[in-house]
C-alpha cells in the first residue's frame, strides 16, 4: 500500500539521506549526501525543506520529491525538486504519485507555474514529466574540459586578475553585486541576496570554501569567477573534477576576451591543486553566448538536460 507524507524536519533528516544516496547514485555528477550535509542546506538563506514528501510502500520510506517555493522569489513559480524513487520500486507508479502531490503544493500555495528539470538520457524521467504536460522550454548542459591539455586561447592582456578574499565582507559585497548585474537577463534569475553569496562561497556543503577571482579593468571590477573543488565526489566517484561554479561579465564588457581570461585563471588554479577535468553546468540558450566562450577554452558537451514548466492555473 503506497501512502504519501509531509517531510518531519527532526525526524526524516536520515530518511532523506537514504532515499537520496540511493537513488542518485549511478549519477556521476551526483554525490551522497551526509545528515550533516542536510542540516547545512536547511541553515542556508533561500532554502529550505517545506514541501518535501515522503512515498511509504507498506510502511517502508522508498521515494521523496520537493515542492520548492523560493521565499525571494517575486513571481509565482516553484520548482519540482529531487524527485527520486528508490531503484528496486520504481515502474510502480510512485513517482507519478509524488509529483501528483508536489505539483497539487504548489498549487496550493499560490504557484502558477512550477519548473522541473531531467537529464536528457533518463527517458522514464522526461517521459513522466511530458505525460504530466509539462512543456520542454529549454535545455542545459553539463560540459567537461579536460586539464591535462593546453588549450591555445585568446585571452584581453590588459585585464587585471585580483583573487577576491571569500571571507571579506567587502568582497564578497562585490561578487554578489556584479553578480545579479551580470545575470540581470537571464532565465529564472532573481536578485541574490550578499547572505546567499556568502553562502555558496563558504558554507555549502558540496564545496566547503571556494576561491573567486575579479577581472579588473581600467581600476574597475567587470567581471568574476568562482570555482571549488567537491572533495567528497572525487573521493566517491575516483576522479579528480574541479567546478567551474559561477561567472559572469557586465554586458558593456563582453565579447572582449574578458570570459576567456577569467576562464584561464580558474582553470590553471584548478591544474595547480591536482585537478585533471574541469566542469560547469550552462544554460545552453544562454543570452551572453556562454556556450561558445566555453568550448573555445576546450569544453565539449557531457550531458544535457531538459528545462520543464507546467501551467497550474
Amino acid at each position: 500500500m503506497l501512502t504519501i507524507r509531509p517531510f518531519r524536519k527532526g525526524d526524516d533528516e536520515e530518511t532523506y539521506v537514504q532515499i537520496f544516496n540511493r537513488a542518485f547514485l549511478d549519477y556521476d555528477d551526483i554525490r551522497s549526501l551526509t545528515v550533516q550535509d542536510v542540516k547545512t542546506l536547511e541553515d542556508a538563506p533561500s532554502y529550505n525543506l517545506d514541501g518535501v514528501f515522503i512515498a511509504e510502500w507498506n510502511g517502508q520510506s522508498v521515494g521523496m520529491v520537493q515542492a520548492l517555493v523560493d521565499k525571494f522569489r517575486k513571481e509565482k513559480k516553484g520548482f519540482i525538486q529531487t524527485l527520486a524513487v528508490l531503484p528496486e520500486f520504481r515502474r510502480r507508479g510512485i513517482a507519478k504519485k509524488l509529483l501528483i502531490e508536489a505539483v497539487s503544493d504548489l498549487k496550493h500555495r499560490g504557484m502558477v507555474v512550477a519548473g522541473a528539470w531531467a537529464q536528457t538520457d533518463r527517458p522514464i524521467c522526461t517521459h513522466l514529466y511530458e505525460s504530466f504536460g509539462f512543456k520542454l522550454v529549454r535545455t542545459t548542459s553539463l560540459m567537461k574540459a579536460s586539464l591535462l591539455e593546453t588549450q591555445e586561447t585568446e585571452t584581453n592582456e590588459t585585464i587585471t586578475m585580483k583573487e577576491a578574499q571569500t571571507t571579506s565582507k567587502e568582497d564578497t559585497a562585490l561578487i554578489n553585486k556584479l553578480d545579479n548585474e551580470a545575470f540581470r537577463e537571464h532565465f529564472n534569475h532573481r536578485p541574490v541576496t550578499v547572505e546567499e553569496t556568502e553562502y555558496i562561497l563558504l558554507k555549502m556543503p558540496w564545496y566547503g570554501r571556494q576561491k573567486a577571482w575579479f577581472a579588473i579593468l581600467k581600476n574597475q571590477p567587470v567581471g568574476y569567477i568562482v570555482a571549488g573543488i567537491d572533495r567528497g565526489l572525487n573521493k566517491e566517484k575516483h576522479v579528480k573534477y574541479g567546478w567551474i561554479n559561477d561567472i559572469g561579465v557586465l554586458k558593456p564588457f563582453r565579447r572582449q576576451k574578458i570570459g576567456a581570461t577569467l576562464m584561464e585563471t580558474a582553470m590553471q588554479d584548478l591544474r595547480s591543486r591536482k585537478m585533471i577535468n574541469a566542469l560547469l553546468y550552462v544554460d545552453d540558450q544562454n543570452v551572453t553566448g556562454a556556450v561558445k566562450l566555453y568550448e573555445t577554452v576546450g569544453f565539449k558537451l557531457y550531458h544535457t538536460s531538459a528545462v520543464y514548466e507546467l501551467q497550474l492555473v
